[in-house]
């Protein structure tokens, strides 16, 4: 069935830009703003009525009383170079910068129509082929996106900005702290505007912060900010006029807190009984529009508002009939769209002649290769530029590509996935070193509910490679020697890699930058030197993406991954002396997407399954494996599986008891041997 074309848009909303001069007519300017304002608060209160009819799922928020904010950002921004995250009371802007009312409304729908496919939420969307980035419910993630692209479009010579929105209630987050240091110590051209409505959701201000002028904030962290009260929309547009062209200007932030409404509840099932009457007349008094409304017919406009008035609210019905003749969402391709199935085209430079390294100085020739060949890398991550990384992975980088591709960041691990995230969205290509995969948990957000599902919900892909030296064994502590992968193997969208050999770990690295999907690239610490081999490019790099057999038996099929291809081979050249127990050992090297076809292969012939990690075991990666190397195989295998992992134990220091903690030969062949028994 064809789609219902909407309605062309109106001649009257031609118009989508301001600048400083156009701010010299201000009434045309005030006009300008008043066609898009109303438009917006005719949809918004639509699409309420469309809730409260059943017709439209899940929630709504309106931007009803922000419009004299929204719109003007939405004027006077640069839609062709600008980066932006509107708020979930930003649907003004939303439809100056892209996109047919008629997107919007499907969008809410959730129908075939919606931009999102009916994957996203209400007003969780965005448009980010036009560097517009969809919101996600953590509000106070959002910024560092913004941060990312307008990074990205500056290193591609745009006088572009971002321009970031959140809340009172957000402001609280360690991300937007993170992200005004960040902005700052970056010098990025980024409007910082805090929406503060005096409430996150029912919470008072005055149960949220000590202080009440939340400006204040922005001179701790070396920017320059103001108040601005939206209620005047000649106010909003001159003030925020000079802020985009300061920043523009200035190539550095700047604040500004908002003082906004909310003439609506937080969302549509909220009932706003906890706002005092007296605020919430008071409230209903500053609504900018019918102010502005008043302003234009006392200054003549009046017989042209009325004509404004009467088309605008003829096109908004007419695009909710096209929005609501579309067919339902359809669920085909929902698992292909997890990820993209692009990568780069780079032109590798000529091999250059092996070398015998150790996995540590083999990764940082993968990384030399890439920054000389891909004009696109950048390097992040702590102390990887004087200092080379507290492994050396990045020794002499900055030295030879310097401060623009190689980049000390601060301890501000979440800002930095999702500054990086917006680098990617943008086309840029990053590579992130974590010092230790454990402190990943810190940007647990921005890595799994926000980069991972970008391309799910819009289409969106971020070539972002996070690398995450791990595991244990060498007497570091719980916070310094975890295998995390099974935590974010559980969430859709992420890639991992898990190498176990010098010229394994400078493949991963080459095959994880050019997908354009994010790749966590886990490197296990003891391997970093553990030994020396011949590394130099391999053509194949690829096949890094499929296991590969370390050793061929017929008395088992035995599966792992990491430092524990190691432990897991000499515990079967025990074994096979000791026992005659030869067995198929496959270092899986992927682990999502795991390719376990030769693993079955093996395990038809052999019917007898050993799977290792050093992970804990509880909800372990390897109860999966044997899960699916199971389902088909279950009633031809001669033994249950063994399943051999780390203790369910936080990671202990002393290394009497780390050495407890997590396999070792020994204690593989003391299982496998009871297991034969």
């Amino acid at each position: 069935m064809p789609f219902m074309a909407y309605p062309s848009l109106p001649s009257l909303l031609k118009s989508r830009d301001l600048r400083a001069k156009d701010l010299r007519h201000i009434e045309v300017a005030l006009m300008t703003c008043y066609r898009w304002m109303f438009l917006a608060r005719t949809a918004d209160n639509r699409i309420l009525e469309l809730f409260r009819q059943g017709l439209i799922r899940g929630t709504v928020a309106g931007g009803q009383g922000n419009e004299g904010l929204a719109a003007p950002i939405g004027l006077l921004a640069d839609k062709d170079i600008d980066v932006v995250s509107f708020s979930h009371r930003g649907l003004a802007g939303k439809l100056i910068w892209s996109l047919p009312l008629g997107d919007h409304l499907s969008h809410y729908f959730a129908n075939a129509g919606s931009p999102t496919r009916g994957r996203e939420g209400n007003v969780h969307y965005g448009d980010p082929k036009n560097r517009s980035y969809p919101m996600i419910s953590h509000l106070g993630a959002m910024p560092s996106n913004v941060l990312g692209g307008a990074d990205s479009q500056r290193r591609k010579g745009h006088p572009a900005i971002g321009i970031t929105f959140f809340g009172d209630g957000a402001s609280s987050t360690g991300d937007i702290h993170e992200c005004m240091n960040l902005a700052t110590l970056y010098r990025l051209p980024i409007l910082f505007i805090l929406e503060n409505n005096e409430y996150a959701y029912s919470t008072p201000t005055s149960e949220q912060f000590a202080t009440a002028d939340l400006v204040k904030r922005a001179e701790g962290y070396g920017m320059e900010g103001e108040l601005l009260d939206i209620s005047d929309t000649e106010t909003s547009l001159t003030t925020l006029s000079k802020a985009v062209d300061r920043v523009r200007e200035q190539c550095y932030p700047y604040f500004i807190e908002a003082k906004c409404l909310r003439l609506r509840g937080h969302a549509a099932y909220d009932t706003c009984d906890y706002v005092p009457a007296e605020q919430a007349e008071a409230w209903a008094r500053k609504d900018g529009l019918p102010l502005l409304r008043d302003h234009l017919v006392q200054s003549g406009y009046e017989k042209e508002i009325e004509a404004v008035e009467s088309e605008l609210v003829e096109f908004t019905e007419e695009s909710v009939k096209a929005a609501m003749a579309h067919p339902p969402a359809d669920p085909e391709g929902m698992q292909a769209d997890v990820f993209s199935k692009g990568r780069a085209k780079i032109s590798w430079s000529a091999a250059e002649h092996p070398e015998t390294l150790t996995s540590a100085q083999a990764l940082q020739r993968a990384h030399r290769r890439i920054l000389r060949d891909s004009p696109e890398a950048v390097l992040l991550g702590q102390d990887i530029a004087g200092y080379g990384g507290p492994f050396k992975v990045t020794e002499d980088l900055f030295e030879e590509f310097g401060r623009k591709r190689v980049i000390n960041t601060p301890v501000a691990e979440s800002a930095t996935v999702g500054h990086a995230t917006g680098l990617a969205l943008n086309g840029h290509r990053p590579i992130l070193e974590f010092q230790f995969a454990d402190f990943a948990t810190d940007a647990t957000t921005q890595i799994i509910l926000n980069a991972a599902t970008y391309h799910f919900r819009s289409g969106a892909e971020v070539p972002l490679v996070l690398r995450f030296p791990c595991g244990g064994g060498l007497t570091f502590g719980s916070f310094h020697s975890q295998d995390l992968e099974a935590l974010y193997l559980h969430m859709p969208g992420l890639k991992l890699l898990y190498p176990s050999t010098p010229q394994d770990a400078y493949n991963a690295l080459l095959a994880a930058y050019e997908d354009n999907n994010p790749v966590l690239l886990f490197e296990h610490k003891k391997l970093y030197r553990r030994g020396k081999e011949e590394v130099a490019f391999d053509v194949d790099y690829r096949d890094v993406w499929h296991p590969r057999k370390v050793r061929e038996g017929t008395g088992a099929t035995f599966v792992t991954y990491g430092e524990m291809v190691y432990e897991a081979d000499e515990a079967l050249d025990y074994l096979e002396t000791e026992y005659e127990l030869s067995a198929d050992l496959f270092d899986l090297r992927a682990l999502s997407p795991v390719d376990l076809d030769p693993v079955r292969e093996s395990l038809a012939r052999t019917r007898r399954l050993i799977v290792l990690h050093e992970g804990r075991r509880n909800a372990g990666f390897g109860a999966e494996l044997v899960s699916r190397l199971t389902e088909e195989l279950f009633f031809e295998l001669e033994a249950p599986p063994l399943r051999l992992a780390s203790a369910d134990l936080p990671v202990p220091f002393a290394p009497e008891l780390e050495a407890v903690y997590r396999p070792s030969r020994d204690s593989i062949v003391d299982a496998v041997a009871a297991w034969l028994e």
